[in-house]
């Protein structure tokens, strides 16, 4: 009874969102009513429900004004750079689309982080009339680079928690995530030709080629850089192929008329890293603190720059705003519900039960644990926060190498936290053409099989 009462929230949760009975803010508002008696059940008796409700809310939204700020920020960041609504629309093809979805979506996840890469994605592919659960679920696959995105702060907790280098936990996470692109290759043509485009021989073969590519710099660059900068790096170098391949340049003067304002983001995010021990908010010890050269400020400032330099900027940037409202919405309602559950002990008592008495079976639950760990948290940092201890834990009691147990929890909640309910949710409400996000996990169902391949073959290979 009490496994079920524990269980009730997620389970009403994917319910409602499955059946399309709710949208996903109110089916988040029934799924956080539901978590209260399983809180209140599962909290010691000394503790407060009233007083933990507020603390973890308040954590929370802490935790949710970056990613809502970021994706504000990339909003007024394509507004800014967005060609004018007279110019002519550019012509969906199976080059563009691919271009401005897994590469570019990689490389700006990497950067940014947070999600940010899918969000331009979608953008992107909506100027070329591209919509529908095709464009959220094509979008998504922006999102496969996830340890590596924002220069890896939730790859770097990760590793504190399980208490392994990073470095090294992250060169064998590689592995199974390298697999992982190279076998969407065919996925990604599926979701291209359910966009209504045709993607001829010579095209599959381009981008099976730039998929393998990029797997082989996941993989090689490991071992001479830090694994902070690889993301950058291995997808930077596969986006400016597939996008000169997609619309190729009159000239190096046009090429880089086009690409200057992403040139100018790229190196103001890069050189903020840059800056040592940065101002920093930071209300609560235990949480990533929020500096003043975080994503999110520099994307304000380099979108309000850009849009002060247009006569139209003022109206754009309203405009953009007011599309950043809903997102930011289902990102504060689901992180809220990570947090209720991460915090009060659910999801360790869930964890634990899935796992109890299975023996060295446990072992093949790494990965799905991993994978539902980011769909339920949506980051790669509330999923490690969420169950690393616990993954690194079975991983020592089952006689596994250091390593492994942590490496492949960071893969499979990452790849899960891709294809989140809160992430879903917010490219629904931001495409808001009435796209629903059990209509994109129908279409991300073979990419989630795929996780499960990968993770449980790198399992039995490396144990």
């Amino acid at each position: 009874m009490t496994l079920l009462l524990q269980a009730a929230p997620l389970l009403a949760l994917l319910l409602l969102l499955a059946t399309g009975r709710m949208g996903p803010l109110a089916a988040c508002g029934v799924a956080l009513a539901l978590a209260i008696p399983a809180i209140a059940l599962t909290l010691p008796a000394d503790a407060g429900l009233p007083a933990f409700l507020a603390d973890a809310t308040l954590r929370a939204a802490f935790l949710a004004l970056q990613p809502m700020a970021v994706v504000a920020g990339g909003l007024l960041f394509h507004a800014a750079v967005q060609q004018t609504a007279d110019a002519a629309p550019r012509e969906a093809n199976a080059a563009r689309i691919f271009a401005v979805t897994l590469p570019m979506g990689c490389f700006l996840e990497s950067v940014t982080g947070f999600a940010v890469g899918a969000v331009f994605a979608l953008a992107a592919l909506r100027a070329m009339g591209v919509g529908g659960a095709a464009a959220i679920a094509l979008s998504l696959q922006g999102l496969v680079m996830v340890p590596w995105g924002g220069l890896g702060p939730g790859t770097s907790l990760g590793a504190v928690l399980a208490g392994v280098p990073a470095q090294q936990a992250v060169a064998l996470t590689a592995w199974p995530n390298a697999a992982w692109i190279i076998l969407l290759t065919p996925v990604m043509w599926w979701l291209q030709a359910m966009a209504g485009v045709v993607v001829t021989g010579r095209e599959k073969a381009m981008q099976a080629l730039m998929l393998a590519v990029l797997a082989v710099l996941l993989v090689a660059l490991h071992p001479i850089l830090p694994f902070e900068v690889i993301g950058v790096v291995a997808s930077g170098l596969v986006t400016i192929w597939a996008l000169w391949r997609a619309d190729p340049p009159r000239d190096l003067g046009a090429a880089l008329r086009m690409s200057w304002p992403y040139l100018l983001l790229t190196a103001a995010l890069l050189g903020a890293r840059l800056v040592p021990d940065p101002p920093a908010l930071r209300p609560f010890a235990e949480l990533p603190a929020f500096p003043m050269t975080h994503v999110a400020v520099v994307l304000w400032l380099v979108s309000g720059g850009l849009l002060l330099a247009r006569r139209d900027g003022v109206s754009r940037a309203a405009a953009a705003l007011k599309r950043a409202q809903k997102p930011a919405l289902a990102m504060l309602l689901y992180v809220t519900l990570g947090r209720w559950l991460a915090s009060s002990g659910v999801a360790l008592a869930l964890a634990t039960a899935l796992i109890e008495g299975k023996g060295d079976l446990a072992a093949y639950a790494i990965v799905p644990l991993g994978f539902v760990s980011g769909f339920i948290t949506g980051s790669n940092v509330g999923a490690n926060a969420a169950l690393m201890p616990v993954q690194a834990a079975l991983g020592q009691v089952l006689g596994l190498p250091v390593l492994l147990a942590p490496a492949l929890h960071n893969f499979a909640g990452a790849a899960g936290a891709g294809m989140s309910i809160a992430g879903t949710a917010m490219l629904c409400a931001l495409l808001a053409d009435g796209t629903r996000p059990v209509q994109v996990w129908r279409l991300m169902l073979p990419s989630i099989a795929l996780v499960m391949l990968c993770g449980t073959l790198a399992l039995i290979a490396m144990r």
